[in-house]
């Protein structure tokens, strides 16, 4: 029995949004600007990133060992984070809101394979991160789901299916634990009491350093 015959693959027509020149050339300049800026440049990389199309909020803060497939299929809401060695793997379009984090070596995968073709063909489908999300660290998001508002996932938790708001989510599959509520706040509280006191931290995208690396250009 014959599963897979790879000779016969082929991609959709204008399966990327963009020439193969255009491609090549953000895969040129995130090679050699996007990744080389030091980590403090987001105002840098977020210019970057909407030269070639994204839509980029205010603030939002990128690391520069993310990587993103196809920046014109990227929308990012104002104040979120993405952080070190996170993959946004956008053959569609990557949708994460205000206020949200995509933490480090998560993954965000918007297409995959039919695994009954013969010949391997690709489907894609979006995936939407809404407002106030927390994907801690190595969490994996298949095509087509949606994270409701103010959600988190645990970390390593591999997410399959849409996940409601206003939850704490774990596993493989990632499953409802709980509800996010504000006792969850002074549960941390009562654990660190009374040693702990909140400070303000300083971040690097707060210095008032040169204008051209720090605003919203």
């Amino acid at each position: 029995m014959q599963f897979q015959n790879l000779k016969n693959f082929r991609l959709p027509s204008n399966f990327r949004g963009r020439s193969a020149w255009y491609v090549q050339t953000w895969w040129l300049v995130q090679m050699l600007f996007f990744k080389t800026s030091p980590q403090f440049m987001y105002g840098w990389r977020r210019f970057l990133l909407r030269c070639f199309g994204a839509e980029i909020g205010k603030k939002v803060m990128i690391r520069p060992s993310a990587h993103i497939q196809f920046p014109w299929k990227l929308h990012i809401g104002e104040y979120s984070w993405v952080g070190d060695s996170v993959v946004l793997y956008n053959l569609d379009h990557i949708y994460i809101g205000s206020h949200s984090v995509v933490s480090q070596r998560s993954y965000l995968c918007t297409g995959s394979h039919h695994h009954l073709s013969e010949n391997f063909s690709i489907y894609i489908k979006p995936v939407t991160i809404e407002n106030q999300c927390w994907l801690a660290a190595d969490v994996f998001v298949a095509p087509g789901v949606t994270i409701g508002e103010g959600t988190v996932v645990g970390s390593r938790s591999s997410v399959f299916k849409p996940l409601p708001s206003g939850k704490i989510c774990f596993g493989t599959p990632a499953v409802v634990i709980k509800d996010r509520i504000k006792g969850d706040a002074d549960e941390l509280q009562i654990i660190f009491a009374p040693s702990f006191e909140p400070k303000p931290i300083e971040l690097w995208s707060d210095y008032s350093g040169s204008k051209a690396l720090f605003s919203d250009i």
